[in-house]
């Protein structure tokens, strides 16, 4: 058996342990790497280690741990109470109010889980209030965080382009993220026709003294994705809170604190920083998490514990494997393989199934990590546009994340107040499913048959 498929086959293994058993995806692809860079490809540990991807290491840690100091602080819930205000409580807007909350989290550094385990209870809550479809409130929750999740400054959009420039593909930062926010847009707006929204438009306003209530009510379960994209039992308290801080005291969200200023103005200023002046987001938000973090050390006593470690520990674990693939000379081999088929359109929508459909069961940020580099001979041919392509599998791999199997999804069945809950996971999971058979097809034909970049 060759080294390339060997190798190939260890990462299908990978996948499948942790999908199965809710093992860290990337502590499982260091051993890989390890295992294969030592036993196959004769690599020393520098050799190894040469994959690691330092500079999204430094994006990561730095970007989550200034959103933890602003959801410890209690500038998240002061957003949500604000967003909530600005529509007056009207019932119809409430679910885009939801998704325009969960878009913005994750667009200023959110990990997606943490933005969507912050807004589900709030937004589910409503749903059972006020007679909204369930199914259409998380999804409409999933949609926005994943909407907002492209963004320059966003974790899936640095780790994605981040993964573009170091594999020295054309890359379009802007076009990414809209990709996103629109299909993801134009899946809500659907949803939002097909379950009951245009009726919610005669129901009046939420009482906003009952909306800034509805804000204090913390989410005591585990926000972290593990790795694997499963949540099977989010609600069983096991496993540290790594995303999402848990409060046990409601604050004031309706007033504007100095430390809520100051945490608002550093958003600002990290994405002025990155957009205008092109300065580093990890280096930029890290040194912004500092200046918070002396100022005032009682509110960022815990932010470092509340780091998405698990998300750094598997996109640094898949990456340093996908370097070790490199170093044997599968990535090239397999492009050959798909660019092989002859033709190209249709190698390009498997690439986009295969993402979705082990997306649905496994984590996103793994699936993109890995499917990307494998493109990249196959994109070297010039034949299909790399940043359309690029974008059609970032798509793909995250807009399935509404399946109950993922992390988002089982957050929000999770969350789900006086419903059938075995009823909810079989529309969640039926709704998934549609999502899979018909979205990287549309994306595909969307962004990749024209031949964007």
């Amino acid at each position: 058996m060759s080294p390339e498929l060997i190798s190939i086959l260890v990462l299908v293994v990978v996948f499948v342990i942790a999908t199965t058993r809710s093992v860290n995806m990337g502590a499982l692809a260091f051993a890989a790497a390890f295992a294969v860079g030592e036993l196959v490809a004769d690599l020393d540990a520098d050799g190894i280690f040469a994959g690691f991807p330092g500079d999204l290491f430094v994006v990561l840690v730095g970007v989550t741990y200034l959103f933890a100091i602003a959801r410890a602080n209690g500038t998240t819930d002061w957003l949500v109470h604000a967003s909530i205000r600005l529509v007056r409580g009207r019932v119809a807007l409430i679910p885009w109010v939801m998704f325009a909350i969960t878009g913005a989290l994750t667009a200023i550094g959110a990990v997606s889980p943490a933005a969507v385990a912050i807004v589900a209870p709030i937004a589910l809550s409503f749903a059972a209030r006020y007679g909204i479809s369930p199914l259409l409130m998380g999804a409409m929750v999933v949609h926005g965080a994943q909407g907002g999740g492209f963004s320059p400054i966003s974790i899936y959009g640095t780790i994605v382009n981040g993964i573009v420039e170091r594999e020295h593909l054309p890359g379009n930062e802007v076009f990414l993220f809209l990709a996103s926010l629109i299909v993801n847009l134009v899946i809500a707006g659907v949803m939002f026709v097909l379950f009951g929204g245009l009726k919610l438009w005669a129901q009046g306003a939420v009482p906003l003294d009952e909306a800034a209530g509805s804000g204090d009510a913390p989410d005591k379960r585990d926000a972290q994705d593990d790795g694997t994209g499963t949540t099977p039992a989010p609600s069983s308290g096991s496993g540290p809170a790594t995303a999402v801080a848990t409060r046990t005291e409601a604050p004031d969200t309706t007033r504007l604190t100095p430390a809520r200023i100051a945490t608002l103005t550093a958003l600002v200023a990290l994405v002025v920083a990155v957009l205008a002046f092109d300065l580093d987001a990890g280096l930029t938000s890290i040194t912004l998490a500092v200046i918070l973090s002396a100022a005032w050390p009682e509110d960022s006593r815990k932010a470092v514990g509340q780091i998405a470690w698990s998300t750094v520990l598997l996109i640094c674990g898949v990456l340093t494997y996908v370097g070790v693939l490199e170093e044997i000379g599968t990535i090239k081999w397999a492009g050959e393989g798909v660019g092989g088929i002859g033709v190209p359109l249709l190698a390009a929508v498997l690439l986009c199934y295969i993402g979705a459909i082990v997306s649905a069961f496994a984590s996103s940020v793994g699936i993109m990590g890995a499917l990307i580099p494998l493109a990249v001979p196959f994109l070297a041919q010039g034949e299909i546009g790399a940043v359309g392509m690029v974008a059609a599998l970032a798509v793909s791999a995250t807009v399935v994340d509404v399946s109950p199997f993922s992390t988002n999804g089982a957050l929000v069945l999770a969350a789900a107040p006086d419903v059938d809950r075995e009823r909810f996971f079989r529309q969640l999971m039926i709704y998934g499913g549609i999502v899979v058979a018909v979205v990287p097809a549309v994306v595909w034909l969307v962004l990749v048959v024209p031949g964007f970049g």
